[in-house]
């Protein structure tokens, strides 16, 4: 048991590796898939009052407190309380180590949580707009509670959320938990305490490496055990469920034995033909550690080992490094000669098989590193290497970039997420952050508001720090619009990028007096103005499109694009199955695409519209 608590480290090093999914959207590991439970009805759960009931969506207004409705159909989980009926939702299965993920909507000021093992809960709360979060917001860990205890020191340990990812009520939102189980040894007597490895909110790690002491207020069981059912609070107000999925652990990961080691001197950049050359010395290791080679530099080393399979299966292995190395498994290359972090797989059956790794290092500017890492169904990451072979060395401090009492500006490249995998860069972009806690990025090439975040500003560490890749990062929960042009003909699919026809000159920003920026370009022939800035209550962004000239009668502004659009109130549209809210003061034409459906206003003299997420 404590070697396993010694590995958690390195397990939530690797974690940070490996994506959570993508910030929106859903697609599998098609490795190690997780269960989905089915929401056709509540035969997964323990029976519950009638406040909890199956339905096909559910749809809430932001401005109405504890305002939710069910919608006729299947697969989604939601939890209306009146006086009689306000019972918490346990699920059927008992669980030690877990992953969840899942998509939650609050109804305004609602107020929820789960609770792993029903014991230590995850925060569930209306946190919309919060600025200061506390441990009851959404992504917080729930108090401690002792009676005992003197007035004002009752409650304890509670802990807050990294910052506000919280979106808005009626908006679903994405969260995983990623939960260690305490351990037991065989007598009973606990040895380790349960943690949260991380807690994600809308693609912001708001919890990581949290220990918990013991059960938080409003536990369903006394004391602590190695298993216990996930429960869902519904006894405080709206909330529902949607895409419930997890994954449970439990194996023993495979270990490295017999390991041998050879190296070789001199300065290879790549790795050698390893039968041509005469090692300097040969030996048994200890573990699989880059600390073999006699110095820093100009060195390749092999290790020829066995790895003992518990249980047969499939396996992911992930190798790291800072210079080439290469896995093979069975005498077949699992990951390839190259640098950095690279990823492969391979299905192993139960027993010893033979494994070999390389590794050789001829750049004296970076420091040594060698890591392996492997993943299987039943197990989470595990390190197959020394911990000092793949330590963090030379920790940076992060160079944020903050926003003062007036708004700041910046340009640098930004990185896009795409569904490939690789993200996008835009090279011509500019960010701007407001006192108010907003921020966007516009594309200076296009006209495009390509993504939206509260919280900080930007991270410019992977910008300024050493000799820096000119890109910066986000600092808060992103809203994701996309880079295609606002302004395009209205006939035909919306075109990715503006033609030679559109003739898009940019002509800078001027400042209003507060420091807003207004961005000025000619398209298609006409002058335009974009005026983006925070509204009043810092909740969203307020866009005013200026038009001088004659438009063409078929050019028309896209508003927004998602897989689905539908009017929730007067003025206001739910956009992309209610990721982010859309208010109009004009009458849209919504129109199906390809891809799902498009809010489009044709193009007059002036466009106004609010972003609420």
């Amino acid at each position: 048991m404590q070697a396993e608590n010694n590995m958690f480290i390195m397990r939530l090093f690797f974690t940070c590796l490996l994506a959570a999914g993508p910030v929106w959207g859903h697609a599998q590991d098609t490795l190690f898939p997780m269960t989905e439970i089915p929401l056709v009805d509540l035969s997964a759960f323990r029976p519950a009052q009638a406040n909890w009931q199956i339905a096909g969506d559910a749809a809430a207004d932001f401005s109405k407190p504890e305002d939710m409705r069910a919608l006729p159909g299947a697969g989604v989980l939601i939890n209306l309380p009146d006086a009689q009926h306000r019972s918490n939702l346990v699920w059927g299965f008992e669980h030690g180590d877990i992953d969840l993920d899942l998509e939650v909507m609050m109804a305004a000021h609602s107020n929820s949580g789960i609770y792993l093992q029903g014991r230590y809960e995850v925060q569930l709360l209306d946190s919309w707009g919060k600025q200061h979060p506390a441990f009851s917001d959404i992504g917080g860990v729930y108090e401690r509670w002792d009676d005992n205890k003197p007035e004002g020191q009752k409650g304890f340990q509670g802990i807050p959320p990294r910052m506000n990812a919280a979106r808005a009520p009626g908006l679903w939102q994405r969260l995983r938990i990623e939960f260690q189980a305490p351990r037991f040894d065989d007598s009973g007597k606990k040895t380790a305490n349960a943690r949260l490895i991380r807690v994600v909110l809308n693609g912001v790690t708001v919890q990581e490496n949290v220990e918990l002491t013991g059960p938080t207020r409003g536990a369903a069981f006394p004391g602590e055990s190695r298993s216990g059912p996930v429960l869902i609070q519904g006894d405080h107000g709206p909330v529902a469920f949607r895409h419930l999925r997890y994954r449970t652990f439990g194996g023993t990961p495979p270990q490295l034995q017999a390991l041998k080691y050879r190296y070789f001197s001199g300065e290879h950049d790549y790795l050698p033909h390893f039968p041509s050359l005469k090692p300097d010395i040969t030996g048994n290791a200890d573990g699989l550690t880059w600390e073999y080679a006699k110095g820093d530099n100009d060195f390749a080393l092999q290790f020829f080992g066995t790895l003992v399979v518990p249980e047969s299966g499939a396996f992911r292995f992930t190798l790291s490094s800072n210079a080439n190395s290469m896995l093979k498994i069975a005498g077949d290359t699992v990951i390839g000669q190259a640098w950095w972090t690279r990823t492969g797989a391979k299905s192993l059956p139960a027993g010893p098989v033979d494994v070999e790794i390389t590794y050789c290092k001829a750049a004296e500017w970076l420091q040594p590193a060698l890591g392996l890492y492997i993943e299987g169904n039943a197990f989470r990451p595990a390190p197959l290497h020394l911990p000092s072979s793949h330590a963090l060395a030379n920790p940076v401090a992060p160079i944020l970039v903050q926003v003062g009492n007036e708004p700041e500006l910046m340009r640098s490249f930004i990185d896009i997420p795409q569904a490939s995998g690789k993200p996008k860069r835009l090279v011509h972009p500019i960010s701007v952050g407001y006192p108010e806690g907003l921020s966007y990025t516009y594309n200076l090439e296009n006209g495009a508001l390509v993504q939206v975040w509260k919280g900080g500003f930007l991270d410019a560490t992977p910008m300024w720090h050493d000799r820096g890749d000119g890109h910066a990062e986000p600092l808060g929960s992103v809203l994701l619009l996309g880079d295609t042009p606002p302004l395009a003909p209205f006939t035909g699919a919306w075109p990715d990028s503006l033609g030679p026809d559109a003739a898009f000159r940019l002509h800078g920003y001027r400042l209003d007096a507060r420091g807003n920026p207004a961005f000025q370009y000619t398209v298609y022939g006409i002058q335009v103005e974009d005026r983006i800035s925070p509204q009043e209550n810092g909740k969203g962004l307020s866009r005013e499109i200026h038009i001088a000239g004659t438009p063409t009668p078929d050019l028309a502004f896209r508003i927004a694009a998602g897989q689905r659009i539908e009017q929730v109130a007067e003025n206001t549209w739910a956009v992309d199955d209610k990721r982010y809210y859309v208010r109009l003061f004009a009458k849209p034409e919504i129109r199906t695409t390809a891809s799902g459906q498009e809010l489009i206003l044709l193009a007059t003299e002036s466009i106004q519209y609010h972003l609420i997420w």
